[in-house]
């Protein structure tokens, strides 16, 4: 199938999104606005373990770059909308080269190690400067500064709207990325990284694009969550979300466009059921993963692309 068409498709069902979202019921239109802005995440997430085949398991840092960029500038530098959310997205992405420039000189198993070791020392930095941070307590985003392009996050169809806008850009960056030159080269990394050297490819170069595209996926969504619900705590930067979006992402299907939104749907309901009968929430995230890596390693779109739908990006 053509780009063209595949755009059209998606933008097809970010029009069917929109329109079901609107005439959700007040709880699941907030469910949407938190899975649309996750999604986000999902994406940058994919970016880097989908198509550059980066198994990280320090995500977590990138997401909270962009949240507590954005909500201590709208906190202690009196910022608004605007620029807190223009510093988060800078912050992700600047993290996520810096982390890039030092754990890429790794790969496989000690990668997702290094990853992981950076994540848990921006978390226990989050908490030692608790004075500023506010710790595992948090602290709220001044009211005045929750507003984009003239739309206050406080009203809930204005929220829906900006977290629907950053998607469907997430999106369709997502779509045109995977169908580009550097698209295909990233993959190409995934699958041979040696060969890939050897045709000309640099292969630190790459992963590093990969990388900070993706940490500034992960800082927006870090900065808009801070923005749209008002708060920051040290919980996003705990080691949870950095295994929750690769969750999603092999829930929906790594690699796939699509993916990384429907995974966050399932799992963020799944979890939404769960908490409804134990507090151990985690076990059955813990179980989920377990099953997928066990029995759907392909994830729902990966199957479905496989089987009766090859052309799906």
């Amino acid at each position: 199938m053509t780009t063209a068409r595949l755009i059209l498709l998606h933008l097809a069902f970010l029009a069917a999104l929109g329109a079901v979202g609107l005439a959700l019921p007040a709880y699941h239109e907030a469910n949407l606005v938190r899975i649309m802005l996750l999604s986000v995440f999902a994406i940058g997430y994919n970016i880097a373990f989908g198509y550059a085949g980066l198994l990280s398991l320090g995500h977590a840092l990138f997401f909270a770059a962009g949240m507590y960029a954005a909500g201590l500038g709208a906190t202690l530098g009196g910022w608004g909308g605007g620029t807190a959310l223009g510093a988060g997205i800078a912050a992700g992405a600047l993290v996520a080269f810096l982390t890039g420039l030092l754990a890429l000189r790794a790969s496989g198993t000690a990668f997702m190690i290094v990853t992981l070791m950076f994540a848990q020392a921006g978390a226990l930095t989050i908490l030692q400067f608790g004075e500023i941070t506010r710790g595992d307590e948090g602290f709220v985003v001044p009211e005045a500064a929750r507003a984009l392009a003239g739309l206050p996050l406080t009203d809930e169809t204005a929220r829906f709207a900006v977290a629907f806008a950053a998607f469907a850009l997430a999106l369709v960056g997502s779509l045109l990325l995977a169908r580009s030159a550097l698209g295909r080269v990233l993959v190409a990394m995934r699958e041979n990284a040696e060969r890939a050297r050897m045709l000309g490819y640099d292969p630190f170069r790459y992963r590093l694009i990969a990388l900070t595209l993706s940490g500034l996926c992960a800082g927006t969504a870090g900065a808009l969550y801070a923005l749209a619900f008002g708060y920051v705590g040290a919980s996003f930067a705990g080691i949870q979300y950095s295994i929750l979006p690769l969750l999603w992402v092999l829930t929906g299907g790594a690699g796939t466009v699509l993916g990384p939104f429907l995974g966050t749907l399932v799992m963020y309901y799944l979890v939404d059921l769960a908490g409804a009968i134990t507090t151990a929430t985690l076990m059955v995230v813990g179980a989920a993963l377990l099953a997928l890596v066990l029995f759907a390693p392909k994830g729902i779109l990966g199957a479905l692309r496989a089987r009766v739908a090859p052309w799906l990006p």
